[in-house]
């Protein structure tokens, strides 16, 4: 007699992506929301995956670790900031072009278009659990060293320079890194005095930037 069950049509590989996308994006916000509510030391793996209704497994398919998933929003907008600076016009000087990247990125997160946590608030609470967290402020600052070495390589190639024989592009990079710490920092600080989050750090950032030139250069009397 012949089976009369129906094997289950495979999934679109567009269906599914997308299905794969909204569980990280969901274990990721669950993260977030438990790191900021309880601490980061004191919220588990189980806790995470059991606040998305998945097991543990499903949780380690998406991220090594409890370090990989508090980063994921910025690592997301890093890597979104790299895309953008390799398509920024080829006629803008390296620090147009930075200061160019940095602005859509901000603008990106404004629209919430980095992710699910990805919004300019959730960007700035988790600068905030960073720089509070040892751990995650040591993950953090090994993995901008790795980005450092990448828009370094970019600005680079944009420029038809030699990153091991012309120093310019490693020290612009470290500036950037420099300047959107700063200026976070700064917005940390004194948040009311900033006006709404996405124009604030935007005009921090545009402020430090603007006075990269004077404090490198210039008299400082």
């Amino acid at each position: 007699m012949a089976s009369t069950s129906i094997a289950a049509e495979p999934q679109p590989a567009g269906l599914r992506e997308r299905k794969k996308q909204r569980t990280r994006d969901a274990l990721v916000d669950a993260a977030h929301r438990l790191f900021l509510r309880q601490g980061y030391g004191k919220t588990t793996v189980d806790e995470i995956a059991a606040s998305v209704e998945v097991s543990q497994r499903t949780f380690f398919r998406y991220f090594a670790n409890k370090e990989e998933v508090a980063l994921a929003v910025l690592a997301d907008a890093e890597e979104t900031f790299l895309t953008l600076l390799r398509a920024r016009p080829a006629e803008e000087n390296p620090l147009q072009a930075m200061r160019g990247a940095v602005r859509q990125v901000w603008q990106n997160l404004d629209e919430g278009r980095v992710a699910e946590r990805g919004s300019v608030e959730g960007a700035l609470e988790l600068f905030e659990l960073i720089e509070s967290t040892p751990t995650l402020l040591a993950a953090h600052l090994r993995h901008s060293l790795q980005q450092e070495i990448e828009v370094a390589r970019i600005l680079a190639e944009r420029e038809g320079l030699d990153p091991a024989l012309d120093l310019r592009p490693r020290l612009l990079a470290a500036v950037l890194g420099s300047v959107v710490r700063l200026s976070h920092l700064s917005y940390a600080a004194e948040p009311d005095r900033h006006g709404h989050c996405m124009d604030g750090m935007l005009a921090l950032i545009e402020r430090h930037f603007d006075q990269l030139g004077p404090a490198l250069a210039g008299s400082w009397r």
